[in-house]
């Protein structure tokens, strides 16, 4: 069998390596368009927050050691440009302009996602920068230690906005953020979100919301970003307004799409072509609370699905149950962390939410250098299953995040949760755990 991966990251090496621990004996090729591989993309911001760490330094596996190692015949440098599905060929170009076309038993498409860029004036000037690659990473380490940068604007505050506004500040560089939304983190519940844009205060990042941009300008020195009633000038502009998944090549093959024009996979991670999988930032998922697909690309699902899709092209019944959207990021001093639906989404996919907001200590009554908890917890008035929590502090969030999540796909309800036993000693926590207290709260309105 030739096993054919398009795609050298976290979801195409993760099917490749396992594919081959498998069956040594497999034909595995693994086409990759730049000359990264098998890297942490997640460590970019702090990476860059250091001008003195090599940003290589996150490469977690070289090619060198998928080759000759592992004996996978990973090719970089190769981009895959069309996609014959009846013939079960790939065709495409090398970074030497020479072509290639490559036959195949089972395909996986792990092309990931691509930061989102406006389709307006001046994104495409020197400095306006976005970060998704490695390369991406390299590029803006690189135009920072070139250029005397004192200020960067950033446009949007989602993760990866918020991450670099703070390596940028560990750097001495002055900050700007703008964004088209009303509210910091528009998922988040507004009284948490002010948390959030307190702490951007206290560090001295300007931010302006309910502000859309027109355009990008530049003078002999610096970049401005034009927007209706405000125009922000900086030495460098970051462009963070999300992701969008590599999807046009399965597009063009005729290949089913899901939510936000993701490729559409079963549990089993196949396509509407039985012979192709697909998995990572490209690809859809099911969605444990609601049941159905969304499109929330994730580190450790990218990683999981080419586990999965590995086992299945090898003969093995592996299905994945879902993800539950969990995510965790730091703000300067906060921890910021969410899983399942907020009480919106909960509303829009037809469940009567409740919900209640606490605020609670991070460690035991009179216990030193406690700080502040918030806990947002959402349940169904219908069936009182847990749907969601979000949570902000400055210590004790990222990890207590865990168990609810581990709620959710277990589909506890609020109740069932409340009587969790959760570990308690002064320095961690209060006898009664922010999320216990979240959970009786919420009890009472269910």
């Amino acid at each position: 069998m030739k096993f054919v991966i398009i795609g050298g990251d976290a979801a195409g090496m993760s099917a490749a390596s396992r594919a081959k621990r498998n069956r040594p004996d497999m034909e595995i090729i693994v086409l990759e368009k730049t000359v990264d591989v098998s890297y942490s993309a997640c460590g970019m911001p702090y990476n860059i927050a250091d001008p003195d760490r090599d940003i290589d330094e996150l490469v977690v596996r070289s090619a060198s050691v998928f080759r000759e190692k592992q004996g996978i015949n990973l090719l970089t440098g190769h981009c895959v440009d069309a996609l014959d599905v009846s013939a079960k060929t790939v065709f495409g170009s090398t970074l030497e302009n020479d072509s290639f076309e490559l036959p195949y038993d089972r395909l996986l498409v792990a092309t990931g996602a691509s930061a989102m860029v406006p389709d307006l004036p001046g994104f495409e000037l020197p400095g306006v920068l976005t970060l998704k690659s490695l390369n991406d990473g390299r590029t803006i380490k690189q135009f920072l230690a070139s250029n005397n940068v004192q200020k960067v604007v950033i446009i949007g505050m989602g993760y990866i906005g918020l991450e670099m506004a703070e390596a940028l500040r560990a750097r001495k560089i002055d900050v700007a953020m703008v964004d088209l939304m009303s509210q910091t983190l528009p998922w988040m519940e507004p009284s948490m979100a002010e948390v959030v844009e307190e702490e951007l205060r206290l560090h001295d990042i300007g931010f302006y919301l309910g502000q859309e941009v027109k355009r990008i300008e530049k003078n002999e020195t610096r970049l401005s970003v034009v927007c209706e009633n405000l125009t922000l000038s900086g030495d460098m502009v970051l462009v963070a307004i999300g992701v969008r998944p590599n999807s046009q090549l399965a597009v063009e093959a005729g290949l089913d799409l899901g939510p936000q024009r993701s490729l559409a996979v079963d549990g089993m991670m196949q396509t509407s072509d039985p012979d192709i999988y697909a998995a990572g930032d490209c690809a859809d998922a099911f969605h444990i609370v609601t049941g159905r697909k969304t499109w929330i690309p994730l580190a450790l699902r990218a990683n999981r699905a080419g586990w999965a899709v590995a086992d299945n092209v090898c003969g093995k019944n592996v299905k994945l149950p879902g993800i539950a959207g969990t995510a965790v990021f730091k703000v300067f001093d906060l921890e910021v962390a969410r899983t399942g639906l907020n009480s919106g989404e909960a509303s829009e996919y037809g469940f009567t939410p409740a919900e209640v907001v606490i605020k609670a200590r991070s460690r035991a009554h009179a216990h030193p250098g406690a700080s502040n908890i918030w806990v947002q917890m959402v349940g169904d008035k219908a069936s009182g299953r847990l749907l969601g929590v979000q949570m902000v502090g400055k210590e004790g969030v990222a990890h207590r995040i865990n168990a609810p999540v581990v709620a959710l796909h277990g589909y506890m309800t609020v109740e069932q949760f409340s009587q969790s036993d959760l570990a308690y000693a002064p320095p961690f926590g209060p006898v009664w755990d922010p999320l216990l207290i979240a959970a009786n709260q919420l009890i009472k309105q269910l």
